[in-house]
């Protein structure tokens, strides 16, 4: 865990300002188009073009023996010099989507080139007569007010895409999927709505040198069956230090998987390497008592926390947080077996919001396929004062180097789901937090826990099977009592307790808050008769 460092905080927030803020904007940009088709029941068949992902792993292997290029100006400067609302008026004509003509269950619709995406994507199809390049034209945009149509380049390409599949009826094609910007891409599972994001790789988040931002050059669409329930994607990656191949094959649903394979080949060797890189936004919820803005919404957050599946068979939740300044903790064990940023408060009062609607948003986990060996989930937490930028970032960081002529590969499987029909265990969960000063250098910590055998325990236990709170910590604390007890409206139990810093002088306790900030690290569950019959609850206190 690192200690309040505003220089660090300034710099890793600028570093991601121009991320941040083109992920934020695909929010705004849910556009899907109607057709009637047949019921899609069947699987996607085998191509018998000569194309596959060792054809990418080659191409990623020779482009990573170059040095690198960065694609400067490949995008006019009338186009990257546009607003917001100007990008936003062009529009992908939806007749023109990719396969809609052929009446296929999936298709594709582009995104134009502008504002921050102003690198080139090279989009090219796989189908039975072969690979060929799908070319960029004007005529396949409708650009509003604007009269770019004339002052586009002779050879152009596309920001990005989205698929389009009938996740919620029959008669409608959602939009499921979108690939935008640097190696963002993001999903939805049935009756959802866009929040968090995955991103193909992250390189060196948190450091003070910054991070590398890598990118999707080149994709190949597979042309999907008939009766395709999947579509088959490959991808060109490039960054500094690196380049690799990715294989993605997404399976729409009521919970929507992405499978993931890549293979990384280095140019030099990276310091920090963020494999199943997630992004979020949290702002606050029911922790913060006295909420950071005046403002009717109880809760604003994509995600509200992260939950860890260790080999030992513990499950560790650890809430989100808005820190005063960046914070990162890292979670280290010798195999991984599963992660993911959730949103767990699917109560639509505990957010009030009708236009973002923050209880559709979904939940993604992630699964690795093999042993991806020791490591770590880092969990970065970057302040924020409003909720347009993500600030939370979550990866898995292998312990094993990643350098030149050592190629690596890694493969995972991504779920996009609501937590309603989803849990990764069946033990009792934590559904709320919440905290309180209660007097000099000490807070009150309520934690709600719910579900599995919690659910079904009666109010009042035999003498010789009582629940007991088991809590520990990691700092300068100490518990000074502790309470738990049936919480009947939540059909759960409550553990309260309250911590007290230990410690301080009486001249710490005059200096100016946040000049001798101090974060005690706790965790707790509950156990009966030596059985854990919950999650484990983390939590950073700071004073």
């Amino acid at each position: 865990m690192r200690k309040k460092n505003p220089s660090i905080e300034n710099r890793h927030a600028k570093a991601h300002l121009r991320m941040i803020m083109m992920r934020r904007l695909l929010l705004l940009l849910i556009m899907a188009s109607s057709i009637c088709f047949p019921t899609v029941v069947a699987a996607q068949k085998p191509k018998t073009v000569s194309f596959g992902f060792e054809n990418v792993e080659q191409m990623a292997r020779g482009l990573a023996s170059r040095p690198f290029k960065m694609n400067e100006n490949e995008v006019p400067a009338f186009l990257r010099e546009i607003n917001y609302d100007r990008w936003r008026d062009i529009r992908f004509k939806t007749g023109n989507s990719l396969w809609r003509a052929e009446n296929l269950p999936f298709e594709v619709q582009f995104f134009h080139p502008g504002l921050f995406y102003d690198r080139l994507v090279e989009i090219n199809v796989i189908d039975d007569n072969g690979v060929h390049p799908y070319p960029y034209s004007p005529d396949l945009f409708d650009f509003g007010n604007s009269d770019f149509a004339g002052k586009i380049p002779g050879k152009f390409g596309f920001a990005g895409f989205r698929l389009h599949y009938p996740i919620n009826r029959n008669d409608y094609r959602d939009e499921v999927a979108v690939f935008l910007g640097a190696s963002y891409f993001r999903a939805v599972g049935k009756q959802q709505g866009f929040g968090l994001s995955a991103r193909g790789l992250a390189i060196d988040s948190g450091l003070d040198s910054g991070e590398e931002f890598p990118y999707f050059k080149k994709f190949w669409l597979v042309k999907p069956d008939a009766g395709a329930n999947t579509v088959t994607l490959y991808a060109i990656l490039d960054s500094m230090s690196l380049a690799g191949a990715y294989k993605f094959v997404v399976e729409p649903g009521m919970s929507s998987q992405i499978e993931v394979t890549m293979t990384l080949f280095a140019r030099k060797a990276v310091q920090k390497l963020g494999l199943a890189a997630l992004t979020s936004m949290y702002f606050y919820d029911e922790s913060t008592n006295i909420p950071p803005v005046d403002d009717f919404r109880p809760e604003i957050h994509d995600s509200d926390g992260l939950l860890l599946a260790y080999p030992s068979g513990e499950f560790v939740w650890r809430p989100l947080v808005n820190f005063k300044s960046l914070f990162i903790n890292a979670f280290v064990m010798p195999k991984i077996l599963g992660f993911g940023l959730l949103q767990r408060d699917l109560n639509f009062d505990h957010y009030q919001d009708l236009e973002a609607r923050y209880e559709n948003r979904p939940s993604a986990w992630i699964t690795p396929i093999g042993d991806w060996g020791p490591g770590r989930v880092e969990l970065i937490q970057i302040p924020t004062k409003n909720e347009k930028n993500d600030n939370i970032v979550a990866f898995w960081s292998p312990a094993q180097e990643l350098t030149p002529n050592r190629p690596q590969m890694y493969r995972y499987r991504m779920s996009w789901f609501s937590s309603e029909n989803g849990r990764q265990h069946a033990l009792g969960y934590v559904v709320a937090t919440r905290t309180a000063a209660v007097g000099d250098d000490k807070r009150k910590v309520v934690i709600d826990f719910t579900g599995g055998r919690l659910s079904t325990l009666p109010t009042v236990l035999p003498a010789d099977a009582p629940l007991e709170p088991v809590i520990s910590m990691q700092g300068e604390g100490e518990i000074i009592e502790s309470q738990l007890y049936p919480n009947v409206p939540a059909n759960g139990w409550r553990l309260v307790f309250v911590v007290q810093r230990k410690g301080r002088s009486t001249l710490e306790k005059m200096m100016p808050a946040g000049d001798n900030q101090t974060s005690i690290e706790m965790r707790a569950h509950i156990q009966q008769a030596g059985q854990v019959l919950t999650e484990s609850w983390s939590y950073a206190i700071q004073f």
